[in-house]
């Protein structure tokens, strides 16, 4: 398959990069807070009393999120890897930075990564006294017929505007809140593309389009629309993505609205005009009145061909917040004032759990898994998907946002340092050490479950020093059962549980007939592969996967594909 080209360095230092660039370029909007290295902070945004408005996701999206902070929108951004969502430290940071004493108000899309992270920082936010509530954006009617089911595309950039009017106007939480969810109920929006991007990882398309397709209702990531149909004029697919909204919305003459035609990385501006031509003359036919519109690249997917169309709904107070000025890299309205400089009280800081070492002399030392040889069996696992990560990518490409295999690698990389340190941590104290590496480095929706799933995994052996086979599938068991109670998956809703149930379920049945550690990393590994081959006609009901329906069938869920891999390698390293 023919790579892309891009204009990058070492993919490894991209979102640095891409942070360090655009705080840069305008410092007198920008600047960089905290200690994760992923909080762009408006220079004049939080002040004490207000109500911190905080916004992030993936990077690939340019300019949302980072392109929207600044005086009157966003006070700080939390910024995640290419497609995937801040970390729980990095959405923390962001909420510290932002925090005027009012409360933190997180708006995000609609993903699963998204709600795990920003959930779990508002936890951590908790035990340091600052209180975050979480609003989702859910604008894309394509994606479910439920509001709240659907994911969020370019109207994040409407209810944005909206929350962060009404707290620069000094409105408080509940009413900053009351406000966006008021204008997440009245946006509504549909995209399509005409071609797909590629992972800077990668650099293979994460999916394939016909030179005469286009896909309706694709997802900013590259999930899979609602159709596939043959390529048509300008004004033939405006009315495409019109008139889902307009029957959303339930649009009447003499309502007014605000317009958002938005570009997906690389159609040109003569192309969203012609959009936007449509656009009016539709709304004008049934007397619908533009108070604004605005044309351009608002929300992004890397260098994807194709276009959204976003309408809000608007209502005197909907109207006043989005004319409130603001000036962000992105969006600027009106002209700001410029804050006097005065002392902000201090920045709120992290609370830092110390972790418990354990007593070697009281754990079980029987069982030939020593805790030097469980860091070669993990190093096997992270080798693996190195390997891998190409082909699980592709298969997230068919289903996802093409970026699992990418995502796994990263979060086995970061571990690495804690698998080859020459220490004598205990594995239960390993497995805490992995867990917070893999959580810090991805974020995703992979880092919380996997942070979860070494914790519980380490936590079902933390009464032994070594494992013998009863141990090592209780240690498959715990895994499982971690990522299943962070994820809330059940069997059969075709994602990485329908392999790691599988696999904890024959483990501990081997275990319990006496088998070997080997016998019981054999039988994980060959469950979790029947398991596997099992979503490949399975309806997916949990993740990105869960938008698509019929179209998930015939596809092997990415997650499970990986949990294979990794099995696969430990069971090859015990033998």
């Amino acid at each position: 398959m023919t790579k892309t080209k891009k204009l990058i360095n070492d993919p490894d230092d991209l979102i640095a990069e891409l942070i360090d660039g655009m705080v840069g370029a305008h410092p007198d909007i920008l600047r960089l807070e905290g200690d994760t290295g992923r909080a762009i902070v408006a220079v004049d945004g939080s002040r004490d009393g207000k109500v911190g408005i905080v916004v992030g996701g993936g990077s690939g999206h340019e300019p949302l999120f980072s392109g929207y902070v600044g005086r009157g929108l966003a006070d700080a951004c939390a910024v995640g890897n290419i497609f995937a969502s801040p970390s729980p430290d990095q959405c923390a940071d962001a909420a510290r930075s932002a925090d005027g004493g009012a409360g933190v108000l997180f708006l995000y899309g609609n993903y699963t990564g998204d709600l795990m992270n920003f959930d779990m920082a508002a936890e951590a936010l908790a035990h340091d006294g600052v209180t975050a509530r979480s609003v989702l954006v859910t604008d894309d009617v394509a994606s479910s017929a439920t509001k709240d089911q659907r994911r969020g595309i370019a109207g994040d950039v409407f209810v944005f505007k909206i929350a962060g009017a009404a707290a620069d106007l000094g409105r408080n939480m509940a009413a900053v809140e009351r406000a966006a969810r008021h204008a997440n109920a009245r946006t509504a929006s549909m995209g399509v593309a005409l071609g797909p991007c590629s992972m800077p990882q990668t650099r293979t398309p994460n999916f394939q389009i016909g030179a005469d397709e286009m896909e309706i209702g694709m997802g900013i990531h590259g999930e899979p629309g609602i159709a596939r149909v043959p390529l048509e004029t300008a004004d033939r697919v405006a009315d495409r993505l019109l008139n889902p909204i307009l029957d959303d919305l339930a649009l009447h003459d003499g309502d007014r609205v605000a317009v958002l035609v938005n570009g997906l990385g690389s159609t040109a501006m003569l192309e969203l005009y012609l959009i936007h031509r449509r656009v009016r003359q539709v709304l004008a036919e049934r007397g619908i009145i533009i108070h604004s519109s605005r044309v351009g690249e608002y929300a992004t997917s890397l260098e994807m061909a194709g276009a959204s169309v976003t309408v809000l709904h608007l209502d005197e107070d909907l109207t006043t917040l989005l004319d409130h000025p603001c000036r962000t890299v992105a969006l600027t309205v009106g002209e700001t004032t410029t804050l006097p400089a005065r002392p902000r009280r201090p920045r709120t800081t992290r609370t830092v759990q110390a972790g418990v070492a354990q007593d070697r002399a009281t754990l079980k030392a029987d069982g030939p898994l020593t805790p030097a040889l469980f860091r070669r069996m993990m190093l096997a696992a992270a080798d693996a998907i190195a390997a891998d990560k190409d082909r699980l990518s592709q298969l997230d490409g068919a289903i996802g946002d093409g970026d699992h295999g990418v995502t796994m690698d990263m979060g086995l990389a970061a571990i690495r340092p804690v698998l080859a340190a020459d220490d004598d941590r205990t594995i239960t104290e390993i497995c805490a050490a992995m867990s917070h590496g893999f959580l810090e480095a991805v974020g995703a929706s992979a880092g919380p479950l996997y942070a979860s799933g070494f914790s519980a995994a380490g936590d079902a052996v933390a009464d032994r020093l070594n494992l013998d086979a009863g141990a090592m599938a209780a240690w498959i068991a715990g895994l499982a059962s971690g990522i299943a109670k962070r994820g809330g998956a059940l069997p059969g809703e075709k994602t990485m549980i329908d392999a790691w149930h599988p696999a904890a379920a024959a483990a501990l049945a081997v275990a319990k007939s006496a088998g070997s550690l080997r016998d019981v990393l054999d039988a994980a590994a060959t469950a979790a592969g029947t398991g596997m081959l099992g979503t490949t006609d399975m309806i997916a009901t949990r993740g990105r996967a869960a938008k698509l329906g019929d179209r998930a069938k015939g596809h092997i869920d990415p997650g499970a594909a990986s949990a294979v891999t990794m099995l696969d390698a430990m069971s090859a390293d015990a033998g």
